[in-house]
């Protein structure tokens, strides 16, 4: 009985989300649409997000959680993931720990647009929040820096 009740509760609940993901992909660009699952094929759990002059599309692809990003005329403009720094190149990975003792790492994540790949890495302390954007595969360049409000 409670492996039927729950066959039915998964059965029900898969319904709803292909329903749910049919009704957001209607309230979005219908380019960028036909371009995602030309290019994503293999897509799960797709949540798509209409915003002024692009669409924001989070999804699943091999167990991993990605965003993809496409203008008004339906081109995709980047791709991006969160990553954990061990998935840095060495070198950025090295500067990090040389350059910014003492800092945390709170957000890092790559971005694939235009045939390159960058990083970003928000790291802070007590007093600071510094966003750094890699420079190839060498180097860190600050993309911004913010001083913490004592409270």
């Amino acid at each position: 009985m409670k492996k039927s009740i729950l066959s039915i509760a998964i059965v029900l609940m898969m319904g709803l989300g292909a329903f749910a993901t049919k009704n957001d992909e209607a309230d979005v660009n219908q380019l960028a649409v036909n371009s995602f699952h030309k290019e994503f094929v293999n897509a799960r759990n797709i949540k798509w997000e209409q915003k002024v002059g692009y669409v924001k599309v989070e999804f699943t692809l091999n167990d991993q959680v990605l965003y993809a990003y496409y203008n008004n005329d339906g081109q995709l403009t980047a791709v991006v993931r969160n990553i954990v720094s061990d998935q840095l190149p060495i070198s950025l990975l090295t500067t990090l720990k040389r350059d910014y003792t003492g800092f945390w790492i709170s957000d890092l994540f790559e971005v694939a647009a235009d045939d390159q790949t960058n990083y970003y890495v928000t790291l802070e302390n007590a007093d600071k929040k510094i966003v750094l954007r890699s420079n190839g595969i060498d180097s860190w360049d600050v993309y911004s820096k913010t001083r913490k409000n004592a409270e």
